[in-house]
């Protein structure tokens, strides 16, 4: 047990002393999973919504496609996202392929299903009389809109941080698109596979730890909203 020991001891002085190839890793992935999360939840909350809202011919295969997309195998989205990147794809002349913009169209499509059916999820849930109080206020549709995701906001929320917890901890993707390079598109996970497999335990223990950081500041600044 004296290499676990040691991995956290080389672990500690990793994070404390700044190494360079650390931080780069966590840098790429804060920055990716980011534009990841946010693109998902500017698309998904509405999609999400429209889905929950209105009753409509079609709804229920249309759900069913978007709950079994939630379940999608991150290295099937790689293999996609890379076919449509590469030099031979259709959008290989922009040159997304082993970059950081590549791997968050990816992570985007991997968390876009998520949002939007946990958000349906959360607007089925609604009271259904606020529908009709809300418009018997003169509410226009787009205070009905906003009024409805404010009641639901909490669900939502919560449906935002599973998104963004898989994203996080996504290895297929960063690994296709991405292409693993040092000092450029190196996350997180995909450093601590790499360096554990050369024997570098310290350092993917010091990646491992800062992603329970990162879960952890996630989580309290939730509850922090919750109370507020």
């Amino acid at each position: 047990m004296d290499f676990l020991y040691n991995g956290f001891l080389q672990a500690f002085n990793l994070l404390l002393s700044g190494n360079a190839e650390t931080y780069s890793a966590i840098w790429a992935t804060v920055l990716v999973s980011s534009y990841s999360i946010g693109c998902s939840l500017l698309i998904g909350i509405p999609l999400g919504f429209c889905l929950g809202y209105f009753n409509f011919k079609g709804k229920k295969p249309l759900r069913t496609i978007t709950d079994t997309l939630m379940a999608l195998p991150t290295v099937f989205i790689g293999l996609l996202v890379y076919a449509f990147l590469t030099n031979r794809g259709p959008l290989g002349n922009f040159g997304l392929l082993f970059t950081l913009p590549g791997i968050a169209i990816g992570q985007t499509i991997l968390a876009l299903p998520i949002v939007v059916g946990l958000t349906a999820t959360a607007v089925e849930g609604m009271d259904q009389k606020l529908r009709v109080t809300i418009i018997s206020m003169g509410a226009n549709r787009r205070q009905l809109f906003l009024t409805s995701l404010w009641e639901c906001r909490h669900a939502i929320l919560a449906g935002a941080i599973v998104a963004y917890g898989r994203v996080m901890t996504e290895v297929g993707i960063s690994m296709m698109v991405g292409g693993n390079i040092k000092w450029h598109t190196r996350t997180i996970t995909t450093a601590i596979a790499l360096e554990t497999n050369k024997g570098q335990f310290g350092l993917g223990v010091a990646l491992g730890l800062v992603l329970l950081a990162i879960a952890l500041c996630v989580n309290i600044s939730v509850s922090f909203l919750r109370r507020r």
